[in-house]
């Protein structure tokens, strides 16, 4: 029987929901940097639970208290890794933070892959042995591309990208993404007065609606509002706050929590792009029972930079009510 356990911070290390595991099961470490309250992170729970129970492993989750907190996340890796697991699964949302964990690791054979986040220079930044995620970069560009579909065919464009952490690689990498599509689009349309400009929007709905909101007061001509997370949420409440109908500013971020769902139902989210977490909690799992039995080395998985629209919300929900989106 597989033994699983879910913890937040280094005192849940222990914390065991299951009966024990069999003496030769495999011991696996999936480590974070977002809270239990963060809805994004329960399909990927529940990927890891999955792959578990299918292999019969000894698993443990762990968690911050606070979401983003590299320092927390970083205990969280040491404590773990003091148990002499046969791998860590982690989510690298710093370049520089997890580096030596990450060698002391590799250097005791314990197997590293990075879920979620990657190292923004790959396998030449970091020495985890594959990352499964979402190509960020590339997920950016992709956004970015479809909303220009959806601009007005003719007078000016003004663009707001929100960037929801500057100091984290998955925002600074959709970032990025978005910014060459727009570029593009731009150099694509020389005759158009377009206008492209950047905000750190912060990673709260709060701090998204105060600060949008007020750049939104001293930028009524706003065309649309693209952004790095799924904070544009908090921006739709703010334009229907003000009377401001769906679709006068084009909205579109990642991720499909139920928020964003009814959101994009509403016609204020045009699009959102989904990166299956609950694939990047099962398929590390898969790759380290792999790795560990049949000697196949850990490889890159895609998990994704398909598009969500308003009329495919209804179907995403039912998935997500199963834990699986």
């Amino acid at each position: 029987m597989k033994k699983f356990a879910l913890g937040v911070g280094v005192a849940a290390i222990s914390a065991c929901l299951a009966v024990p595991a069999a003496a030769d099961a495999l011991k696996i470490v999936l480590t974070v940097h977002g809270a239990t309250s963060n809805e994004f992170w329960q399909p990927v729970k529940k990927g890891f639970e999955d792959a578990c129970g299918k292999i019969q492993a000894d698993c443990q989750m762990l968690f911050t208290s606070t979401n983003g907190s590299i320092e927390q996340q970083a205990a969280n890796m040491e404590a773990a890794l003091a148990g002499n697991p046969d791998a860590l699964i982690t989510t690298i949302a710093d370049d520089k933070a997890f580096n030596k964990i990450i060698d002391d690791a590799r250097a005791k054979g314990i197997i590293v892959i990075a879920t979620n986040a990657d190292n923004t220079k790959g396998a030449a930044g970091s020495a985890r042995q594959a990352y499964i995620g979402q190509g960020l970069a590339a997920a950016g560009y992709s956004l970015a591309k479809y909303m220009a579909t959806k601009f007005p065919k003719d007078g000016a464009i003004h663009v707001l990208v929100g960037i929801n952490d500057p100091s984290a690689n998955w925002s600074v990498q959709r970032a990025s993404g978005i910014l060459k599509g727009l570029e593009e689009f731009k150099a694509a349309n020389p005759g158009r007065d377009i206008t492209i400009d950047k905000l750190d929007s912060g990673g709260d709905n709060a701090t998204a609606a105060d600060r949008v909101g007020a750049y939104l007061n001293a930028h009524p001509e706003t065309t649309a509002y693209l952004e790095t997370g799924s904070q544009d949420v908090a921006v739709a409440r703010v334009l229907k706050d003000r009377g401001i109908a769906p679709g006068k500013v084009l909205l579109g971020g990642f991720d499909v929590e139920s928020d964003v769902l009814q959101v994009m139902k509403a016609g204020y989210i045009q699009a959102h792009v989904d990166q299956q977490p609950y694939m990047q909690g099962f398929m590390p799992v898969m790759e380290v029972y792999l790795a560990k039995t049949v000697g196949l080395a850990p490889a890159d998985i895609n998990t994704g930079l398909g598009l969500v629209l308003p009329e495919m919300a209804d179907s995403i929900a039912a998935m997500a009510a199963k834990g699986l989106r």
